[in-house]
């Protein structure tokens, strides 16, 4: 039989706790770890699975109606007591409403994605008594977020799932995490282990965003084809999107491979060719490529349909290797840190 693995010493896990310290005050969470917020994925069994493990988990907002996001507060509130956040898209048509549902509700937590928030909808969000989160993908902008009241920033790489920048989480962290002492910074985009979370601590983070992660949680609705795809897939299987022509921007988005990737790459080309033809114009053939994906998502985490279905995972969707409940993946992480840091300072 093989050996059992060293204990981690306690020290380990206080060490880490320090490190942990202000972004987990920040979130009034046990871990500095917030769950990212995917459509369809962080809905309310995953959101508070997460919460109870001492995550902090997100509710993906996406397209909701307020009515909607209120029934979902509600219904993530009945699962658990501890704090949970709300992700609001900032180009969404009913922003402003969107924020009174939270604060009607005591959420206690708003990020903004998607985009630089309105300062109108910020304000009215930190006016009602909530803190606010803000993606920075620049120095600049991070600095510009601060000045208009952003109490924390998530820094995300294109190594993330879904739609993505185009500058790697290793580049973002040196650029940011040195310069910004304001305010709480976490990091996201293709973390999927305890020793990166550390790392990124150790270079200043508060603490980490983890998504693809937790795909694969037990309490997680994903449909079983989904998390079988999560489970086979690799990190080289995650890629971009492409663009044939600049002419009509098509905005990265990094996904798994599949019947449906090859589909759209078919579609732009033959929608270049109407338009070239003369039988589109440049606004119709746009919006006929931005059509493609409509309902995509949907179709492969709630359907199954994992083969026409959209598959946005981050390049960490290769450490995901089995189904696990939230709590076992959290505890997964906070040990693989633990022990690295202990490694580190007692040696082997």
């Amino acid at each position: 039989m093989p050996e059992a693995p060293p204990a981690i010493p306690e020290a380990a896990f206080a060490a880490l706790d320090a490190l942990m310290a202000r972004g987990a005050a920040f979130l009034g969470a046990r871990h500095a770890i917030l769950g990212g917020a995917m459509s369809w994925v962080s809905e309310r069994n995953l959101v508070a699975a997460l919460s109870n493990a001492g995550a902090f988990g997100v509710i993906a907002c996406g397209a909701m109606a307020p009515e909607r996001l209120a029934e979902e507060i509600a219904a993530t509130r009945a699962l658990t007591a501890r704090p949970f956040g709300v992700n609001l898209i900032t180009l969404h048509p009913q922003l402003e409403a969107l924020v009174d549902v939270c604060l009607a509700a005591g959420v206690s937590h708003i990020v903004f994605a998607g985009g630089i928030p309105p300062g109108a909808a910020m304000k009215r969000a930190k006016d009602g008594g909530a803190k606010v989160i803000c993606f920075a993908p620049a120095l600049a902008l991070a600095r510009k977020l601060i000045r208009g009241g952003a109490d924390a920033l998530v820094i995300e790489g294109s190594e993330a799932g879904g739609h993505i920048g185009p500058v790697s989480l290793n580049v973002l962290a040196q650029e940011i995490l040195p310069h910004v002492r304001e305010v709480p910074v976490f990091v996201a985009g293709g973390i999927g282990r305890g020793e990166a979370i550390l790392a990124y601590l150790e270079m200043g983070a508060a603490g980490a965003q983890l998504g693809t992660r937790f795909v694969c949680a037990t309490e997680s609705i994903a449909h079983p084809n989904f998390k079988r795809a999560f489970i086979r897939g690799a990190a080289r299987d995650a890629l971009p999107s492409v663009q044939l022509d600049e002419r009509f921007p098509v905005i990265p988005v990094r996904a798994l491979q599949n019947e449906g990737t090859k589909r759209f790459m078919a579609h732009q080309a033959e929608v270049l060719r109407r338009f070239q033809a003369g039988e589109l114009t440049r606004e119709a053939a746009q919006l006929d490529i931005e059509h493609f994906w409509a309902g995509a998502l949907r179709r492969a985490v709630i359907e199954g349909d994992v083969e026409n279905g959209s598959l946005m995972a981050g390049q960490s969707v290769g450490m995901v290797t089995r189904e696990q409940p939230a709590a076992e993946i959290v505890a997964e992480l906070i040990a693989q840190a633990a022990a690295a840091l202990a490694a580190r300072r007692c040696g082997p």
